[in-house]
């Protein structure tokens, strides 16, 4: 039985550098749909920190399956919302239920934030996000805003919970 646990950490510490590390790869790659050539996921990240997923601007979760680091999702608080970023699942373990429980735990921290609703972007390329989204409930809006590498916009509504007891904490 897989077992996938979720914990909230800092964008700096080794794990979290390491799987942001390999998120911007496998972005790098597919944007260019070739190898990433030296330098540029370094390049990638610095024109695309991770440093403000952390509180108060926004929040970092790793997930690890059966102990191993598996992946990761980020939330940006905005007024009211919270953009979803930096989701991220190792390729060794997609499939196995870690993109549905990093967005159960994101979507519990925005709620017990106050977030009414959580957004996103994303890229054409990424089919197997976009569907991961929609099957979460996520659905398809206009664009919230102009990232040069977004193509498609999501946005769930989070409905108010009375018992807050299920927010990580």
């Amino acid at each position: 039985m897989t077992t996938w646990s979720i914990h909230r950490t800092a964008p700096d510490t080794a794990d979290a550098r390491a799987v942001l590390h390999e998120y911007m790869a496998e972005m790098v790659r597919r944007w260019h749909g070739r190898p990433e050539r030296p330098g540029e996921v370094t390049a990638a990240l610095a024109e695309s920190p991770s440093d403000d997923l952390t509180a108060p601007t926004g929040l970092l979760l790793l997930a690890r399956r059966d102990g191993h680091l598996a992946g990761c999702a980020g939330l940006r608080w905005r007024p009211g919302w919270a953009e979803l970023t930096r989701v991220y699942v190792h390729p060794a373990h997609r499939g196995t239920g870690g993109g549905a429980a990093l967005l159960a735990a994101v979507e519990a921290y925005a709620r017990g934030a106050g977030a009414d609703r959580i957004r996103l972007d994303t890229r054409t390329d990424l089919v197997e996000a976009r569907a991961l989204y929609a099957r979460h409930g996520y659905r398809e809006i206009p664009a919230f805003n102009a990232d040069r590498y977004a193509q498609h916009w999501f946005e769930k509504p989070l409905p108010t919970r009375v018992d807050d007891a299920a927010v990580p904490r």
